[in-house]
């Protein structure tokens, strides 16, 4: 395969391969799909997870904002209302079965992982233009996709009894694995047109926010504020 055949969006990941690497296949990945991820640490991440949802639907609010075009702002819309009208609820319905209720995570204090990913989001959104913004959640959408789909080609890979089946099935499913593979068209058909100076700004972009998504995953590992 030459460069020429690579998409955009994948000369972004190989420009921070080792770093999307160290994300796509953490300790904390790996112990999820082995079964073996204690399930204090599970718990830890969920209730961080329920803030990072906030601050992702302001993300999305932002790129309302940040919109050109009819289409832009239709997305940014239906993706906000997607999480605040529907993920959300089904967040918190899914840590109700972990024994976190939604008043619990009301009182959940903010780690500073979840507020440096978060934050990063924002900053990169308000100081930039639409593409800044969504190639810094693009760790988060496609990362997960990727990850729930490397996990399903893994030997190790519990299959039966797993606790966290239920979640690795949900980010394989067909409608999420849908949404990420829009998020990528999206994503080849604006990188396709910047110049190499820019696209080397926004590697750098991405870089930081897949270290950053590393670190989230590094914080349920050891249950730290």
């Amino acid at each position: 395969m030459t460069a020429t055949d690579v998409s955009p969006f994948e000369r972004l990941k190989a420009a921070s391969a080792e770093d999307w690497r160290a994300y796509c296949q953490h300790d904390f990945v790996r112990q999820l799909g082995a079964g073996t991820l204690p399930r204090a640490a599970f718990r830890h991440y969920l209730e961080q997870d329920y803030l990072f949802l906030i601050h992702f639907a302001r993300a999305w609010g932002l790129a309302v904002y940040k919109s050109r075009t009819i289409t832009e702002l239709r997305q940014g819309l239906d993706m906000l209302k997607a999480i605040v009208d529907v993920e959300l609820g089904l967040h918190v319905d899914y840590c109700r079965q972990w024994g976190v209720s939604e008043d619990d995570l009301m009182r959940v204090p903010e780690a500073r992982a979840t507020m440096a990913y978060t934050r990063y989001v924002l900053d990169a959104g308000h100081r930039g233009d639409l593409l800044d913004l969504h190639v810094a959640l693009a760790p988060c959408m496609i990362g997960y996709a990727e990850i729930a789909t490397w996990l399903n080609a893994q030997p190790f890979l519990m299959r039966d009894g797993n606790p966290y089946a239920s979640w690795i099935a949900m980010y394989a499913s067909e409608e999420f694995q849908d949404a990420a593979e829009a998020e990528r068209r999206w994503l080849d058909a604006r990188l396709a047109a910047v110049d190499p100076a820019r696209f080397a700004a926004l590697s750098g972009t991405f870089r930081d926010a897949t270290r950053l998504e590393a670190d989230f995953w590094q914080m349920g590992l050891e249950r730290r504020f």
